[in-house]
């Protein structure tokens, strides 16, 4: 069986509701007060409230269709037929969880700002979303892919090699010894500021999600990866106009981007030509240290769950790694 790495099957757009396309840039009717529900989500990261915004105006698109101008005029009845709707649309279920918890989040804004009576998102149920275990590249694979990443910044010093070209190699060496040394979020690595950098001690502040700030560790090869990238190719990369706290840097001497992140990891693929998504590193960083014999309370600490519900999902993962291990070479299995 082949398996595709870090990239999700392909669902419906999430701006096709109803054969027609519903633009995000339509102001809806003041009486639903988006835009202040938006602007209540500034403690939630900019991922989280760009779905919100998204799923909750298509949501509002949707029942001004249907005859509902007004909050006042939603029911129980309604929000479940929402639901189906979805359900009929192809939505995979997990994006309609998010969708339902995206309304529940603002019928409940609408509450406290007395839009409406009765927080009728309350009783609101969705689907829940199968927790699809997530392929991560085994120990050997990943330091595999760190050593030739190393290796080619280290090709890239010839006199001969732009100085831009240099400083971006070795950019690329820090975010990934950084992404799977840690164990950050894509959006906690691009987000990562000189002060929250403690390298004589080894350890990175970030900020993640529901603006919660974290301390975790880093290992020496990150350490040093980092303190390079910092000391020799940051100022290469910086511009006149380059913010002066943030630590990773784009080719235009910009804060890095999720997208300038995924763009690294097609630079460097696995050895059998398969490419990582950022996040696969956050998962191998998981796995790994599990399989080392961590405690799944300080694996949840060091990810920064909030539920350790999410952080046993890889215990599942190690478990089907030890049954394929002992399925290939116990003789009586």
């Amino acid at each position: 069986m082949t398996v595709t790495i870090g990239v999700a099957p392909r669902s419906p757009s999430e701006a096709d509701l109803g054969g027609t396309v519903v633009s995000t840039d339509t102001e809806p009717d003041s009486l639903w007060d988006v835009d202040g529900f938006v602007a209540s989500l500034s403690g939630s990261s900019a991922h989280t409230a760009g779905a919100y915004s998204c799923d909750v105006r298509q949501f509002v698109a949707w029942a001004e269709r249907g005859g509902c101008a007004a909050p006042g005029g939603l029911d129980r009845t309604t929000l479940r037929r929402y639901l189906a709707y979805l359900t009929t649309r192809g939505f995979a279920r997990p994006s309609i969880a998010r969708k339902a918890a995206a309304l529940r989040s603002f019928l409940r804004y609408l509450r406290r700002h007395g839009v409406i009576t009765v927080d009728l998102g309350r009783s609101l149920r969705a689907p829940k979303g199968t927790a699809r275990l997530p392929r991560v590249p085994r120990q050997a694979e990943a330091a595999a892919l760190l050593d030739d990443t190393q290796r080619r910044a280290g090709d890239d010093r010839a006199p001969e090699v732009d100085p831009h070209a240099a400083a971006l190699a070795r950019r690329d060496v820090a975010v990934l010894e950084v992404l799977y040394g840690a164990g950050l979020r894509v959006s906690e690595c691009c987000g990562l500021d000189l002060d929250g950098c403690d390298l004589d001690r080894r350890a990175l502040t970030v900020m993640g999600k529901g603006a919660k700030a974290r301390r975790v560790p880093i290992g020496e090869p990150a350490r040093r990866a980092l303190a390079e990238y910092l000391e020799s190719s940051r100022p290469v990369l910086a511009g006149p106009d380059t913010p002066a706290a943030v630590v990773f840097l784009n080719t235009r001497g910009r804060r890095l981007g999720p997208r300038d992140a995924r763009r690294i990891l097609e630079h460097h693929p696995l050895a059998d030509g398969q490419t990582l998504h950022p996040h696969v590193l956050r998962h191998a960083y998981a796995t790994h240290l599990l399989e080392g014999g961590a405690d799944l309370r300080v694996v949840q600490e060091l990810l920064g769950h909030s539920d350790l519900a999410t952080t046993q999902i890889y215990t599942q993962i190690t478990r089907d790694r030890l049954r394929a291990v002992y399925d290939a070479t116990h003789p009586r299995a």
